[in-house]
């Protein structure tokens, strides 16, 4: 039963799952159907939050839009989720920003970050595995 489970997680999983952090500010867009026509809209907010793994992964991004907050949560391997584009790196210092949730104004804003982020990144895996191999052969 599990591997027929895996096998059609591996089918629906993203190639390249959007690379961004908590505390980041995004722009999701979401493909929309609205009858026969279909349109991209672009949700733009801060991540406060990711939780599942796997195909199963999702994360909720917070905008404050005419003085309320408006949370929605995306899986990240949606077929709907067109892409995930970061406009400003955040500075978290927690696992979850539900707290932003009570912030009001400058507050519910993260400071930025200056330093670059360590990305989670299949080619880089695998030069370093074919850089090894290559050490290995001279050695010899």
């Amino acid at each position: 039963m599990k591997p027929i489970i895996q096998e059609l997680n591996k089918a629906n999983e993203k190639e390249a799952a959007p690379l961004f952090e908590i505390g980041d500010t995004v722009d999701v867009h979401v493909r929309i159907v609205e009858g026969e026509k279909e349109r991209i809209q672009i949700f733009n907010g801060t991540v406060i939050g990711r939780k599942g793994s796997g195909i199963n992964e999702s994360f909720t991004v917070r905008h404050l839009f005419a003085g309320e907050g408006v949370e929605r949560v995306f899986p990240v391997h949606s077929p709907h989720v067109e892409k995930v584009e970061v406009k400003r790196r955040g500075r978290a210092r927690r696992a979850k920003l539900y707290y932003l949730r009570d912030q009001v104004g400058k507050k519910a804003i993260l400071k930025e970050e200056n330093r670059k982020r360590v990305t989670r990144n299949l080619e880089t895996k695998a030069t370093k595995s074919k850089g090894k191999k290559k050490k290995a052969k001279k050695a010899e």
